[in-house]
């Protein structure tokens, strides 16, 4: 496996903040079998069980808050990162309803100090990852593209505006392209993915780890917004776009740091009923009902990217159709739970085998 991404991430040394969180777990997990040095930078995991632990990895884990100056400081003087996967933030939409202050300050203050840490310690790549709900959203239709304006309605999907706001500030005032290896030594990104699934996510008011609770216990799930329609993508999916981003930074491909969006084809925009349905496939222990409160916070009906330019500049694509998506998940926690069973690295060299087998670049030096 270290082969992968043209062997760019053997023996590096990689910072991932938020590495407790589910994304941030795939991704270190993914990193190390590619024989990468990695640092993880989080708050405690905040579930039980939770996958970081589940997946048992010799990493050096540094448990501290973003919002740290000193302690973050502390870990860039210590380990000297050369790139950073910056996924640490506070996720959940209905959350930032109940604690505003919390979401704004962890979400772009807590960037902030990511990006000067990174700036001090002159790291030479940087992959900020925000989110889909970045964006201003009209309820278009169509997919968002890079160039689309930001907002956000709801408190998180604000603070992921702003947070991308910061991030076109940072590339523009600190890391600009045209003054890159003059006047600095870093390269910034921004990828925004669509609703991501898998295995090992048990955050709470999370449409996919609710209905896998409820199916452990044989007992009802209540959906609430059935028909919003979301991009639906296996967690292995951005993390592939996140890390070939990563790699053109390494190779000091200027042109790279810039924002990217990594979704699914129209075929993964499925509405939360589909969804449900589709779980029911392949684990039909549950019971559901619709919840029509219409005093629940509001949250997007209709939500896709456009990434026509991963696909076009990276050769970016998505390996997994939905079918194969939701079997892979459903599968994951069924073996969790009925045999205490991980599927982790099965999912993972089961991902990599048909990326090669499509003949994605990242995968074509795999042996």
């Amino acid at each position: 496996m270290e082969n992968l991404f043209n062997s760019t991430y053997k023996d590096r040394v990689v910072l991932v903040t938020g590495h407790t969180g589910f994304k941030g777990s795939w991704l270190v997990y993914w990193l190390v079998q590619m024989g990468a040095k990695v640092i993880g930078y989080s708050l405690e995991a905040s579930t039980t069980p939770n996958h970081i632990e589940l997946l048992k990895l010799n990493v050096d884990s540094v448990i501290g808050d973003i919002r740290d100056e000193e302690k973050l400081d502390n870990t860039f003087e210590n380990y000297k990162p050369e790139i950073v996967f910056h996924l640490a933030a506070q996720p959940l939409v209905r959350y930032s309803y109940t604690d505003p202050v919390n979401t704004y300050e962890t979400n772009v203050i807590g960037t902030l100090k990511v990006f000067e840490a990174c700036k001090k310690h002159d790291v030479k790549a940087i992959v900020n990852i925000t989110s889909d709900k970045a964006y201003e959203n009209k309820e278009w239709e169509r997919g968002y593209k890079e160039n689309d304006p930001l907002g956000g309605y709801d408190p998180y999907s604000s603070s992921k505006g702003c947070a991308d706001l910061l991030a076109n500030s940072y590339r523009n005032s600190f890391f600009n392209p045209a003054e890159y290896k003059k006047l600095h030594n870093t390269l910034l990104a921004s990828c925004r993915a669509g609703n991501v699934i898998g295995g090992g996510d048990w955050a709470k008011d999370r449409l996919i780890s609710d209905i896998m609770l409820a199916a452990s216990k044989g007992k009802k799930v209540i959906i609430r917004n059935p028909q919003a329609t979301r991009p639906w993508q296996h967690v292995l999916e951005p993390l592939s776009g996140y890390l070939q981003v990563g790699q053109r930074l390494l190779q000091e491909k200027v042109e790279y740091g810039d924002a990217w969006n990594f979704g699914p084809s129209d075929e993964g925009s499925t509405t939360v009923e589909d969804v449900v349905k589709k779980v029911k496939d392949h684990w039909n222990n549950f019971e559901y009902e619709f919840n029509k409160d219409l005093n629940q916070p509001h949250e997007a009906r209709l939500l896709k990217l456009d990434c026509a330019k991963a696909n076009k500049l990276l050769n970016w694509r998505e390996v997994w159709d939905s079918k194969r998506t939701f079997e892979k998940t459903v599968k994951w926690y069924k073996s969790f739970y009925e045999k205490q069973k991980v599927l982790t690295n099965f999912d993972l060299q089961d991902y990599i085998k048909d990326a090669y087998s499509k003949g994605l670049s990242w995968a074509s030096n795999n042996k």
